[in-house]
């Protein structure tokens, strides 16, 4: 006995010895030898499988950026919104990362569409991303200064300008989306769908950036955007840029068709020559298509419905089977009665509905049977499709916002027409669109155009920095700090111009706004890293009391809402919230009276209320309990809710 405990690195290397006797000599490991021996035997044995996959330094780091939970909230800003108690848009003002994860509760699975512009890395971009992965970055703002005396972000520290000059020039930028877009993803209905904006830097990137977060399966199409030409010398004139589309799950999206714009006109002419002329196709007929001849440019793909008849305008399509292998039937002739020519491929149509067709007069006949027929399309039925090539000037959009805000206040804004157009084929009904780089808000100004034409209630919610404007640009001359104040500028104003264009009699339309702020949650959050027995009694002191600062009511209520609720149809920064007092205590109805929550207390007459009207929750600050009994009050109303159906949630 030594009296020493076993001696490890001995009996390691006697193993060594017996496995690898060339490789230790007098007692004593040569590590350049064994690691030559194991690379050798390595060698040997059949290579791993490599995965296929984007690579790029500091991805492992984003990937766990995506698990950091967040305390903090959105407080409330009645005084920047418009018509608060009535919208049920959203402006949020915060960095958008922070902001997804606030959001990634009470909005998961509710988005119909996310449209985003990111940055496009062109080497004079300046864009945000965590320098320092392990810390919040609340501790990190303040410990580097990031914020003014007045609250604003700090650019020069915050915004760093990712040049070309950067070892980790795709890097920077794909670390910086990377987290976004897997958050963002989680918000997306199972239907819905991502289009993102980029030009020729980065689309490669993106493009397997998006395969590996959304899957390649759930690839749509790369649009391109057909633009002025750049002025930028270069080999090649630059005309285009590109708009990804995916799914988040492909199989759940139908058909992408809309009432087609151009037939509309057609048959708004159509409609007068008939007042014209009277119920004469063949004269109505002559006169529309000496028209369409002379609008031939502007019908571009609906200008063969150049036939009229009694019902209205048409062209006559194809029978035909598409391949070999179409239906074989006989169809009379009206007048010879004798069976019509079938195409050699078949009829695309089985026998019951050629039958319809001919019923409802739907199929032009030849003189006799040796013509194939021909079945009417109607120009009430023609359809537009998303197409992957669209043409799209830029320029119109920037003389639009500079007639809506003033010259220059925001330079190269996306075009909301075309972001409209894009909507029209993807939403309906009161889908939620959210736009995250909202920069001068296009999106929400698409969204309100696109309401006011078809009658719809689509929702957006956008979320964007306040990252400061230059102080000798336009924007700030005109008195704006940040670009949150031009985004909201340009809500305010072009839902106002909206609602005066509006013709008398034509159905309400929000072009309100709730506005909120990202902020310091109103609870304490429990700090983990504390271990001294001193300093554990001194935080479990402070969590006597749970709020973190006397918050003001709505900044409570909207955090409750927020953390609580969440689900099919539920917008916790848009539910409508009534206030009630049972009991001689205020309590707060939302989810049409399925939550309720009583932020001054609990008493006998409240409980009685709530067995009553059986909302599924009541929520309770804990608080509220005091007394020499507070487990046992709690106790007592859990038991009588719960007989009731009614889940008594403390907090």
């Amino acid at each position: 006995m030594t009296g020493y405990s076993p001696d490890l690195l001995a009996t390691a290397t006697a193993g060594l010895r017996q496995l690898f006797p060339e490789a230790v000599s007098e007692g004593k490991v040569d590590f350049a030898r064994l690691r030559f021996l194991l690379e050798a035997a390595d060698a040997l044995a059949p290579p791993a499988p490599e995965p296929y996959e984007l690579r790029w330094a500091g991805k492992a780091q984003a990937r766990r950026e995506v698990q950091r939970p967040t305390s903090a909230t959105l407080l409330p800003d009645p005084t920047a919104a418009v018509a608060w108690n009535t919208t049920g848009h959203v402006f949020i003002e915060g960095e958008n990362l922070e902001v997804l994860r606030v959001l990634q509760r009470g909005y998961f699975g509710q988005a119909k569409v996310i449209y985003l512009d990111p940055p496009y890395n062109t080497g004079s971009d300046s864009f945000v991303y965590p320098d320092d992965y392990a810390e919040r970055r609340t501790a990190y703002e303040q410990r580097t200064g990031q914020r003014t005396a007045d609250g604003l972000l700090n650019k020069q520290d915050l915004w760093r300008q990712n040049t070309r000059e950067n070892g980790q020039y795709h890097s920077a930028w794909l670390s910086m989306l990377w987290p976004r877009l897997y958050l963002g993803r989680n918000l997306l209905r199972e239907d819905g769908v991502l289009l993102v904006a980029i030009d020729d830097h980065e689309v490669h990137n993106l493009r397997l950036l998006l395969n590996e977060i959304f899957g390649e399966e759930n690839f749509i199409a790369q649009i391109i955007l057909e633009t002025a030409t750049d002025n930028n010398p270069g080999q090649v004139a630059r005309e285009h840029e590109y708009l990804l589309v995916y799914a988040k799950n492909k199989e759940r999206q139908g058909d992408w068709a809309i009432a087609s714009k151009k037939a509309q006109l057609i048959e708004k002419h159509y409609q007068k020559l008939r007042r014209q002329l009277g119920p004469d196709p063949a004269a109505i007929q002559t006169q529309l298509r000496s028209w369409l001849k002379e609008n031939r440019a502007d019908l571009r793909g609906v200008e063969h419905y150049d036939n009229v008849d009694e019902r209205g305008v048409f062209h006559d399509a194809d029978v035909a089977n598409p391949k070999f292998g179409g239906y074989h039937y006989a169809v009379p002739h009206p007048r010879t009665g004798r069976p019509c020519k079938v195409p050699d491929k078949g009829y695309r149509f089985p026998e019951a509905t050629m039958q319809q067709l001919v019923a409802a007069g739907d199929i032009v006949f030849g003189d006799d049977e040796t013509t194939i027929i021909k079945p009417k399309k109607r120009l009430a039925n023609a359809k537009d499709q998303l197409r992957s090539l669209i043409y799209n000037d830029g320029r119109a959009a920037s003389k639009r916002l500079n007639n809506l805000l003033g010259r220059d206040i925001f330079r190269f804004p996306k075009d909301e027409k075309l972001l409209a157009g894009l909507l029209a084929f993807l939403t309906q009904g009161d889908d939620l669109i959210i736009d995250f780089f909202a920069g001068s808000g296009s999106t929400g100004h698409a969204v309100l155009d696109l309401n006011a034409q078809d009658g719809g209630q689509r929702r957006y919610l956008l979320v964007q920095l306040p990252e400061p404007v230059a102080e000798k640009s336009e924007a700030y001359q005109a008195g704006y700090r940040t670009i949150a104040d031009i985004t909201r500028a340009r809500l305010r104003l072009a839902g106002a111009r909206l609602q005066a264009a509006q013709p008398a009699g034509a159905p309400p339309l929000d072009t309100g706004f709730r506005a909120y702020r990202l902020a310091e949650s109103n609870f304490r959050a429990w700090r983990p890293e504390v271990a001294t027995a001193p300093d554990l009694l001194a935080q479990l002191e402070l969590f006597q009391e749970p709020l973190h600062h006397a918050g003001s009511e709505a900044a409570l209520l909207t955090e409750l809402l927020l953390k609580l609720s969440g689900g099919p149809g539920l917008r916790p920064l848009s539910m409508a919230v009534v206030a009630h007092e049972l009991g001689g205590l205020p309590v707060h109805a939302t989810a049409d009276g399925q939550l309720w929550l009583a932020l001054a207390g609990l008493n006998a007459e409240l409980v009685a209320a709530a067995v009553a009207a059986r909302p599924q929750r009541l929520v309770v600050l804990g608080q509220a309990f005091s007394g020499p009994n507070p487990d046992e009050q709690v106790s007592n109303a859990r038991l009588q809710l719960a007989d009731a159906g009614v889940v008594l949630q403390v907090i």
